[in-house]
């Protein structure tokens, strides 16, 4: 797999998060937002405004929805309500669902059942006359990638909406680790819905997030969308707010050239793609220190004195 050069990473990460926006060396267009209320006023406007615009004009609306971040349920639902938004036209297909060690669904009250949260969260507090039907909503299992696969390539996506995780990825199209299956960008790009192992990293991000770094508890396995279906909508919406788990990853989505290690990478090559994230997302700790000697030049670290160079 390539991998990031280090060098190039440091010079990335020590760019101030005030200098991101419109900074000349960027690859993909970013915007940034002061917190985590702001983004979701932000992300439920943003849908809301489609929905409406394809209602006006008598077509549905075909999107690829996360579960997360998950500041904007509360502020969609209310322009919802409070606009009469009619949401029966609107398609929904869920990027990613987590499985157990054989492949199963978790109980819809485990913290990364995703159909559980979004049932919750995202549709219960939609008025019933507005609610989307049944029928507009598609949820990932082992035993419907293909069914989920026809459907999404039955008509074209409006827009995907999502996150990302520690190493980029999208949906849970994570960075192939597998020491025996090396993954080219290609094979990256095209890849298409279906059922995986989970990556160490991500359980154990997953585990600190949620359950006090106690692993054994995070589900092992997933069912996502592959990045072919995420990158085949008209546009891509991706958006952070969770901190510092996601800030490396936003400045080699920002900066560097696609690659398979960070598969947030493939965006660069989408004609109408914009990655949002607040403050605290967008700040990096090797920006506020400068004084960091993080051993990149030649002659550091073994055989170098501590001392050397003091006078």
């Amino acid at each position: 797999m390539t991998t990031i050069d280090k060098k190039a990473l440091y010079q990335w990460c020590r760019i101030p998060y005030a200098e991101l926006e419109g900074h000349p060396q960027l690859r993909i267009p970013f915007r940034l937002c002061r917190d985590t209320q702001e983004m979701g006023a932000l992300m439920a406007r943003e849908l809301v405004d489609l929905i409406k615009k394809n209602n006006a004009s008598g077509r549905p609306t075909r999107a690829i929805v996360p579960c997360g971040p998950n500041s904007w349920y509360a502020p969609f639902a209310a322009m919802v309500n409070t606009e009469s938004v009619n949401l029966r036209s609107l398609e929904v297909f869920h990027m990613d669902e987590c499985l157990d060690w054989q492949g199963c669904e978790l109980p819809r009250s485990h913290p990364y059942c995703f159909r559980g949260y979004m049932e919750e969260n995202f549709y219960g507090p939609i008025r019933t006359d507005l609610a989307v039907p049944e029928s507009g909503m598609h949820w990932l299992r082992a035993d419907n990638v293909e069914d989920i696969k026809r459907k999404i390539t039955k008509a074209p996506i409006d827009i995907t909406y999502g996150g990302w995780g520690q190493d980029g990825h999208v949906a849970y199209n994570q960075a192939r680790r597998h020491p025996f299956s090396d993954l080219s960008i290609d094979e990256l790009r095209e890849s298409t819905i279906r059922v995986q192992e989970n990556n160490i990293d991500t359980i154990i991000a997953l585990a600190q997030r949620t359950f006090g770094t106690a692993y054994q508890f995070v589900p092992p396995m997933s069912v996502t969308l592959g990045m072919k279906e995420c990158l085949s909508a008209a546009r891509i919406r991706l958006f952070g707010d969770t901190g510092e788990w996601k800030q490396t990853a936003l400045r080699v989505a920002l900066f560097s050239p696609v690659t398979p290690e960070y598969p947030i990478t493939l965006l660069q090559e989408h004609p109408d793609a914009l990655i949002t994230a607040t403050v605290a997302t967008a700040d990096h700790p090797i920006s506020r220190h400068p004084e960091w000697d993080l051993g990149l030049e030649p002659g550091s670290g073994c055989g170098k004195s501590p001392d050397s160079g003091r006078k």
